[in-house]
C-alpha cells in the first residue's frame, strides 16, 4: 500500500516525538520551542548530500562545513540579523552549539572562515539545491492544485555596479557625443523591416531554462511598485520571484534586479515549478497579463488564471470602443482567493526569516541568504500540513 505525503509527513512527525526529540534531548538536554524547530529543520532537509567534505586533503585542514551551514540554517530560523549574532548564540548557548555540531565554544571559527565558507556556498548555490532536493523528495508524487506567483521586494545596502566615488579633483569637462538620429519618412521600396522579439516571447519560442535566467538582469537596482492606495514606493535591491503550492510550501524562487517586471521571470519560474511538481492552476495578478505567459502555462498543461489588467493610456474612439476588461467567471473568482498563499509567504520570508535584514551583497549571496529562509520555511510548512 502506498502512502500519501500527509500520511508520510504524520509518521515523520511522531518520528520527532517519539523518537527524534528524546534522542537529543539526552545528549544536549531539555529543549525549548526554538530547538525543536532548528532540530526539525536539520534533521529533515539534506544539508549532508551537498555540503563539501575536505577530509583526506592536503594542506591545513579547513573548518568543518556542514556546521557551518547548520549554522547559517539556524540563522534563519531564530531570525538574527547578522552573522556576529549568531556567532555570539554559539558562544552563549551549549545546547544551540551541540545541535549545530560544536562541543566546545573555542572549536567556533571566527566571523572571516564564516564569512569565507558563506561565499563557497553562495557560489555553489548550496541552499538551492538542497531546497530542491526537499521539494523533489516530499510533492513529486503530490498533485498540486493551486501555484500561486508574485514577486517581493528586498531591500539591500550596496552601491549600483559601476558607481564610483566623485573625486575631489576636477575633471577637464568633455562635450557628450551627439546621438545618432533615427531614420524617419517613408521605407525604401523593397526595405524590410523586423521586428525584434520581445522577451517574453523568446521565452516562450522554446529558450531552454539556463538560457532564459541568464538574460534576467541580476545587479542592485531601483524598484517601483505601486500599492492598493496608488502611492509610489521605491526601495534599492532585488526582485524575490516565488512560485508556491498549497499549504504555502515555495516550490521554486528565482532572484532579478529590482527594476525587472514581475511577469519577465514568469515563465522561467512555470518552467522550474512544472519539473519538481505536478500542479492544474497557475494563479497570477494583474502584473502577468500577457499573451505569452498564458501560452506557456497551457503548454504546460495548467490553466492559467490571471486576473485582466486594467489598460490605461489607450486611444478612446467613439465609433469603435474599446473592449472592456475580461471578468472572471464565479468559478475562477474562488480559486483565484487562493492566491494569498504566496502573499503570505512573502510576509513570512520578510518578517520571520531574515528577509528584511539582508547584510550581505551582490545577486549569488543575496540569493543565498534568503534561500536559508526558504529553506526553513518550506520545513515549517511541511510539518504544519499534519495539523
Amino acid at each position: 500500500m502506498q502512502l500519501t505525503l500527509r500520511q508520510k509527513i504524520s509518521q515523520f512527525s511522531h518520528l520527532f516525538q517519539d523518537r527524534l526529540f528524546p534522542m537529543v534531548e539526552k545528549e544536549v538536554g531539555q529543549m525549548g520551542e526554538s530547538a525543536k524547530r532548528l532540530t526539525a529543520v536539520l534533521s529533515m532537509i539534506p544539508l549532508a548530500r551537498f555540503v563539501p567534505m575536505t577530509r583526506g586533503w592536503n594542506g591545513r585542514p579547513a573548518k568543518n562545513r556542514m556546521a557551518i551551514a547548520s549554522a547559517f540554517v539556524a540563522k534563519a530560523v531564530l531570525n538574527l540579523g547578522t552573522t556576529r549574532q549568531i556567532i555570539d548564540r554559539l558562544k552563549n548557548d551549549e545546547q544551540l552549539r551541540l545541535l549545530c555540531g560544536w562541543r566546545q565554544a573555542n572549536d567556533i571559527p571566527h566571523e572571516a572562515t564564516f564569512s569565507r565558507a558563506f561565499a563557497e556556498f553562495a557560489e555553489m548555490e548550496l541552499p538551492q539545491f538542497v531546497h530542491e532536493a526537499l521539494i523533489v523528495d516530499t510533492q513529486k508524487e503530490r498533485l498540486v492544485g493551486h501555484i500561486a506567483r508574485d514577486a517581493t521586494a528586498i531591500e539591500a545596502r550596496e552601491r549600483f555596479p559601476g558607481a564610483e566615488k566623485k573625486s575631489s579633483k576636477s575633471k577637464p569637462k568633455t562635450k557628450p557625443k551627439a546621438k545618432k538620429k533615427k531614420k524617419t519618412g517613408p521605407k525604401k521600396k523593397g526595405e524590410i523591416t523586423v521586428k525584434e522579439l520581445t522577451r517574453l516571447q523568446r521565452q516562450n519560442a522554446g529558450m531552454t531554462i539556463e538560457a532564459m535566467l541568464a538574460e534576467l538582469p541580476k545587479n542592485c537596482s531601483i524598484g517601483t511598485k505601486v500599492n492598493s492606495k496608488g502611492n509610489y514606493h521605491y526601495w534599492r535591491g532585488y526582485k524575490l520571484h516565488l512560485d508556491v503550492a498549497d499549504g504555502q510550501i515555495p516550490i521554486s524562487a528565482v532572484l532579478t534586479g529590482a527594476s525587472v517586471h514581475d511577469s519577465q521571470a514568469a515563465i522561467p519560474l512555470a518552467t522550474i515549478t512544472a519539473k519538481r511538481v505536478t500542479s492544474l492552476y497557475d494563479l497570477m495578478d494583474a502584473a502577468y497579463d500577457a499573451k505569452a505567459i498564458k501560452e506557456h502555462s497551457r503548454k504546460l498543461g495548467h490553466v492559467p488564471i490571471v486576473d485582466p489588467a486594467q489598460r490605461v493610456g489607450r486611444r478612446q474612439s467613439i465609433i469603435f470602443p474599446p473592449k472592456p476588461p475580461r471578468q472572471f467567471s464565479w468559478a475562477e473568482r474562488e480559486r483565484f482567493k487562493e492566491r494569498t498563499i504566496v502573499e503570505r509567504v512573502n510576509a513570512r520570508i520578510k518578517d520571520d526569516f531574515g528577509g528584511r535584514t539582508v547584510r550581505v551583497r551582490g545577486a549569488a549571496k543575496v540569493m543565498a541568504h534568503l534561500m536559508f529562509g526558504v529553506l526553513a520555511l518550506t520545513v515549517e510548512q511541511l510539518m504544519r500540513l499534519t495539523t
